[in-house]
């Protein structure tokens, strides 16, 4: 049994993981498009799941195909947004902008007025962006925003998936779903730049790092931790994403950028422990 405290370091290392993989994809960028990368990290995970998972696929009904069809719309959607994204404006503030997608499921979902001034909290740091000094690139900061929209997509579909698909079956047909489904234009985004063995070794050790090493870290992890630990932990993202853009990536952020993320994350971590009052 994973003890409470190994449970949490396991939650860590999912947020590092993710984060360090989102940077070295950022690095790409230069070399290929957004769509190609974010590709090759729907192909380098689907192709671990499908493999070690095996989900059994005959006997589905037309409704299970449904549900793993919107999820894996989400999966596709947020994963491409935020490649997009982070190919304008910096990795923290990227994620600090679609950490508003959960957010928004959960102030949806709560019953209290608590839940209403975090929101705004949650809003006022992102209206701090407009008043920061970097040059803000709004289209990035919209496929942030898309980006949220699919994670929250992600996060509704998720508990109705679990019921119609057994374990990790829906997660690795939704992953190869979306990889078929980017193929063609990833393909056309980058050319021949998709055949080169850097970019493709890179590419997979995204896939690795963004995918399969997180949701696995996770899995474990729930097993012993309690859901509102796990998404306490969980509002941590946009610091490690600024912390992991800054080690690996040189991107520096101005006071008002580390003030809208503070907003953020207290907002995030507010709600999770208000909706854990309210069920309790």
């Amino acid at each position: 049994m994973t003890s409470r405290r190994t449970a949490v370091v396991l939650v860590l290392g999912a947020i590092v993981s993710v984060q360090v993989g989102a940077a070295f994809a950022k690095s790409l960028f230069g070399r290929v498009e957004p769509t190609s990368l974010a590709w090759l990290r729907l192909v380098a995970a689907a192709v671990v799941l499908l493999v070690v998972v095996r989900p059994r696929l005959t006997g589905r009904s037309m409704r299970d195909w449904a549900v793993v069809a919107a999820y894996a719309l989400a999966l596709v959607g947020m994963n491409w947004a935020i490649y997009q994204s982070i190919a304008r404006i910096p990795l923290g503030l990227a994620v600090t902008i679609e950490f508003l997608g959960p957010l928004t499921v959960a102030v949806a979902t709560s019953r209290g007025w608590r839940e209403v001034l975090l929101a705004l909290l949650a809003g006022t740091g992102v209206a701090l962006l407009g008043l920061s000094p970097t040059q803000v690139d709004w289209i990035g900061v919209g496929y942030a925003l898309l980006a949220g929209a699919g994670w929250g997509g992600y996060i509704v579909v998720g508990p109705v998936l679990g019921r119609s698909w057994r374990g990790v079956d829906g997660l690795a047909v939704a992953t190869g779903m979306g990889a078929v489904a980017l193929t063609v234009p990833a393909l056309l985004a980058s050319g021949t730049a998709m055949l080169d063995p850097y970019v493709i070794g890179l590419g997979a050790a995204v896939g690795l790092l963004s995918s399969v090493v997180p949701y696995s870290l996770e899995l474990q992890a729930l097993r012993t931790l309690p859901r509102r630990v796990f998404s306490i932990l969980m509002s941590l993202e946009p610091a490690v994403a600024a912390a992991a853009a800054l080690l690996l990536l040189g991107e520096h952020l101005h006071l008002v950028d580390l003030a809208a993320m503070a907003c953020v994350i207290a907002a995030s971590i507010g709600i999770t422990r208000t909706t854990a009052a309210q069920q309790g």
